[in-house]
Parts: structure tokens; C-alpha cells; sequence
């Protein structure tokens, strides 16, 4: 594709974090406002109240966890890292593209990508989210909030989205050279890799949603190159009282604990980059939990971030969704 193309343009959408403390119930707040997410009777009277509410009481305690982390979330700076290193990845192959970042729930928000594809002359664009594993609640709201932007907007040109990579060679490749260097240095003995993802309600699994069957598939793939070492799946981030998709990952480590595991690595597989769930609830919840139950050894495999290898597989991803139009 020469440079003198039309402008393809790429949106990098995830959740956003907030970034100070001050943030953190305005992040909140439109978190809870989301009906995909946060499915309520009545929700268009409804949700707006139990949105500000809900931030309000839970502000608190997560103030404080951003405190114990820096203060905030890391993950606009690392969106920031991958989406120009995306962006010079794909200029590399002589392709006309430009990658934005829309963020559901903090800034950049989606709002911001869909005016500033437009003031560039955008032609076509493509709606890459950073979930590998398709969740209504995420990759589904994050599609549906970028449409929505660019109506107001008034950019009418095609986007294409790509719904979700859970076994794509590339990224886990990605992964796989992320558990291995996790697990170099480990004794084969007593050891577990458990695979974290972030939960979900058991409500929309029954309803049909891929997610869970979707982050099978991405450690089914990746212990591929791990023959012969034990693990097992469990679901993080549990909120609210709704039943939700078990074994919880709280309850799993003492379980494996119990069963004589003395080095445990966790992979949180469906995050790719780390923010709060990474470097608080696993870094230090989790390893105090594991600490407690009698594990030795507690080792958390780093997310991708902008790692060479994803990035190489996000170009990947972006190449082949460009040629099929």
C-alpha cells in the first residue's frame, strides 16, 4: 500500500483507569453507567443514581488501592507506548496508518478518537480492542460506545471491528515468551501455572457469551508450549452479589496451596496491560493471600504492555483485518 493511500486509521479501545486519585470516582461513576455492564430495571431512570451512589461508596477503598499503586492507574501511559509503537510498527511496512486510543470509561475517550479521525481526513478505520477475549460487557460496549461517537461526530466512513484474537499465533506467542521467562529458574517440582482471568457474571456465560469459552481457548494454545506443567483457570475481580464465574482466584490459590503447590505463577490472561487488577489485586492481595496458605514461591507473569512480540501481533491483527476490506 503506497503512503499516498487513503488514511486507515486504528482505535486501540480498552477501559481506561483513572489516573490521580481525584479521578477515581468520576471513573467510577461512568463505569457504573454502563448498561452493558451494569444491567439494572428501569436502567435509563435508574442507573444515573445508583452509578453516583455506588462510586461514592466504593471511592474510598479504591482510592486507596491507586495510593498503594503510585497514585493511579498506569494504563493511559501504556496504551500511550503501545499505540505509537503500533503506529510505527505498521508506517514500517509503507502502509498510510494512524492508531488512536479510545478509552470507555476515562480519557482519551472514544469521543476524542472519532473527532480526531475525522479532522485527519480518515478513510476507513479499525476497531481494535485491547481485550483478546470477546465480553459483551467490554469489547461489545467499547464497540458500541466508538459507533455511537462517531454518529455525533458526524465521521461517516467504515470501521471494521476486530472482535477478538484469543488464540491468534502471534499473540500467544506473545504470552508464551512471558511464562517462559516467568517460569525459568523455577523447579519442575511443586510447581502451578494458574491462569487469572477477570470474571464475569454467570449470567451472561448462560446467556451465551463467548468469554469463558474464549479464555480457554488462550490457555489451551499456550500450554501448548508448556507440556508436562500443571495449571489450572480461575476468574479475579469479583463485585457485587450476582453469582459469578468460578473458581474464584481467591479461593483457588489456597486450594492449590492445599494440594502441595509451593511455586505458583500466575498469568493474567486476559489483561494485557497492567493496571490495577495486575499490580494491586494480584501483586499484593494476592500474594499476601498465597503468602498466608503456606505457597513458598509467588511469581505473577509481567503483562504484555508494549512488548515487541504484541505489538508484532497487534500489526498482525491490523495487516490482515486491512486486507479483507
Amino acid at each position: 500500500m503506497p503512503a499516498s493511500s487513503p488514511l486507515t486509521g486504528i482505535v486501540l479501545l480498552n477501559m481506561g483507569g483513572p489516573a490521580s486519585p481525584s479521578a477515581v470516582r468520576p471513573f467510577l461513576a461512568r463505569l457504573f453507567s454502563d448498561r452493558d455492564l451494569i444491567r439494572l430495571p428501569l436502567a435509563p431512570l435508574a442507573q444515573p443514581l445508583f452509578a453516583w451512589i455506588v462510586s461514592g461508596v466504593r471511592a474510598r477503598k479504591v482510592r486507596r488501592y491507586y495510593e498503594e499503586i503510585g497514585g493511579g492507574s498506569p494504563i493511559g501511559t501504556l496504551t500511550e507506548l503501545q499505540r505509537a509503537a503500533l503506529e510505527a510498527a505498521l508506517r514500517a511496512t509503507g502502509g498510510n496508518f494512524k492508531v488512536y486510543v479510545g478509552m470507555r470509561y476515562w480519557y482519551p475517550l472514544s469521543k476524542h478518537a472519532a473527532l480526531e479521525m475525522k479532522e485527519d481526513g480518515v478513510a476507513r478505520a479499525i476497531a481494535l480492542p485491547l481485550y483478546p477475549q470477546y465480553f459483551a460487557a467490554t469489547t461489545g460496549s467499547s464497540f458500541k460506545d466508538l459507533a455511537a461517537w462517531m454518529r455525533w461526530a458526524g465521521a461517516a466512513f467504515p470501521v471494521r471491528e476486530v472482535r477478538s484474537y484469543p488464540d491468534h499465533p502471534g499473540y500467544i506467542a506473545a504470552l508464551s515468551e512471558k511464562i517462559g521467562e516467568t517460569l525459568d529458574g523455577t523447579a519442575p517440582g511443586g510447581r502451578h501455572l494458574l491462569f487469572s482471568a477477570h470474571g464475569i457474571p454467570k449470567s451472561f456465560a448462560d446467556e451465551g457469551d463467548p468469554y469463558p469459552a474464549e479464555v480457554e481457548r488462550t490457555v489451551a494454545a499456550a500450554m501448548r508450549n508448556f507440556p508436562g506443567v500443571p495449571h489450572s483457570i480461575s476468574y479475579q475481580s469479583r463485585t457485587g452479589r450476582a453469582q459469578w464465574l468460578a473458581p474464584d482466584t481467591f479461593a483457588e490459590v489456597p486450594r492449590l496451596a492445599r494440594e502441595g503447590i509451593r511455586t505458583l505463577v500466575v498469568v493474567p490472561v486476559s489483561f494485557v496491560s497492567d493496571h490495577i487488577e495486575t499490580l494491586h489485586e494480584l501483586d499484593i492481595r494476592l500474594k499476601r493471600t498465597a503468602e498466608e496458605a503456606g505457597i513458598e514461591t509467588f511469581l505473577r507473569v509481567p503483562a504484555l504492555n508494549d512488548s515487541p512480540a504484541f505489538i508484532g501481533a497487534l500489526k498482525e491483527i491490523v495487516l490482515s483485518a486491512a486486507a479483507e476490506g
